[in-house]
């Protein structure tokens, strides 16, 4: 069975950065492209980066100030957020194929 678990979302001020991590299990990780995604409120899910290798995309709203990593010796995606803004306030959700992960909440306010 597919677990994604996502960790360090929380309440940033504007400016600020924030690294998301997921931790995959029961899959095969470096085989696929992993992605994250994320839902603000009253809006769809939407694209924030993806990667396969060592090849990254980004959603034209965070290229440069985000950064999608993984290591697959450690079944683990990363997502580095710097200069942060209100507007990617959001649930983040981790994707690997099919399944997806619970998702956590960044906040960026002061």
């Amino acid at each position: 069975q597919v677990q994604l678990v996502e960790s360090g979302g929380g309440l940033v001020q504007p400016g600020g950065s924030l690294r998301l991590s997921c931790a995959a299990s029961g899959i095969i990780f470096r085989i696929y492209t992993a992605g994250w995604y994320r839902q603000a409120p009253g809006k769809q899910r939407e694209l924030v980066a993806t990667i396969f290798s060592n090849m990254a995309n980004y959603a034209d709203s965070v290229k440069g100030r985000f950064t999608i990593s993984r290591d697959d010796v450690k079944n683990t995606l990363y997502l580095q957020m710097n200069s942060l803004k209100p507007e990617d306030t959001a649930v983040y959700y981790c994707n690997v194929y099919r399944s997806w992960g619970k998702g956590t909440l960044v906040t960026v306010s002061s």
